[in-house]
């Protein structure tokens, strides 16, 4: 269900990303949603936003791999990615976060763009909403769903998550259910939802909503982001970062075997 972009791509870390600038993103978004809004019936496009740790799951998750070679824009999230590409002859110009594109294109989409909120607790989804529309009041907020634990397993949860953005004719959906969950299960119901964007960026609801604030923005620059990610919930995120740091070596080398040298 590829949407079939134009754009150039280079491997970084062996995830294939489209060389895009961070304008350049929000205008392929923006040219989603409206043709979303002018001809309902073409298919959902779905937007990913690869980190390092998305990476290494890319290794081992098949399924995983099918939803990034479904998808209509990958984007690079996190530093190492732009790093790696600088390897090739086709670098990354920059860093493009879905916490940074999201409010971009919300402030950009045109108006009376339906966007629906997916993810993120109740509260969050709620303030989330509410701080939406103040921000970007030419847009319709229809509506917000906020999944339990392990919904992904629950057929029934599903089917009420399409119906739900199906009924408000949403078309564009900020999914922040957390990665893999939140691009398997936009990969694996995208052909019954509607002409839609859906927007996998992670915990992007939770900053929406002011509950979680993010680092500074020169940690952001340089890519020490993780530091204060880290330090923010160390029980969730020390794991993961470590597992991470001892592939990442391994992935660099794969960049450099694929490129030849």
């Amino acid at each position: 269900m590829n949407a079939g972009t134009r754009h150039d791509k280079t491997r970084a870390l062996g995830v294939q990303v489209d060389v895009l600038s961070m304008d350049q993103a929000v205008g392929a978004v923006i040219g989603f949603v409206r043709l979303a809004t002018l001809a309902p019936d073409v298919p959902c496009r779905i937007v990913v936003t690869p980190n390092l740790d998305h990476a290494v799951q890319l290794r081992e998750n098949e399924q995983l791999r099918a939803a990034y070679q479904a998808a209509a824009l990958i984007l690079a999230d996190g530093m190492p990615l732009v790093w790696a590409s600088r390897l090739g002859d086709r670098p990354l110009p920059e860093r493009v976060t879905g916490s940074d594109l999201t409010p971009r294109v919300l402030a950009a989409a045109p108006a009376g763009t339906r966007v629906f909120l997916l993810g993120g607790s109740e509260a969050a989804a709620e303030a989330a909403q509410r701080n939406v529309a103040a921000r970007y009041p030419g847009l319709v907020l229809v509506g917000r769903l906020s999944p339990p634990r392990g919904f992904e397993h629950d057929a029934e949860w599903s089917r009420r998550i399409v119906l739900a953005i199906t009924e408000a004719r949403a078309q564009l959906i900020v999914l922040g259910l957390g990665a893999p969950k939140q691009e398997l299960w936009a990969h694996q119901h995208a052909d019954r939802l509607p002409s839609t964007v859906m927007l996998c960026v992670g915990a992007t609801i939770d900053f929406l909503a002011g509950t979680v604030v993010r680092a500074p923005r020169w940690m952001q620059k340089t890519g020490l982001e993780w530091i204060h990610r880290l330090l923010s919930d160390p029980g969730r995120l020390v794991r993961r970062y470590a597992r991470d740091a001892w592939y990442l070596p391994r992935l660099l080398w794969g960049d450099l075997r694929a490129r030849g040298r």
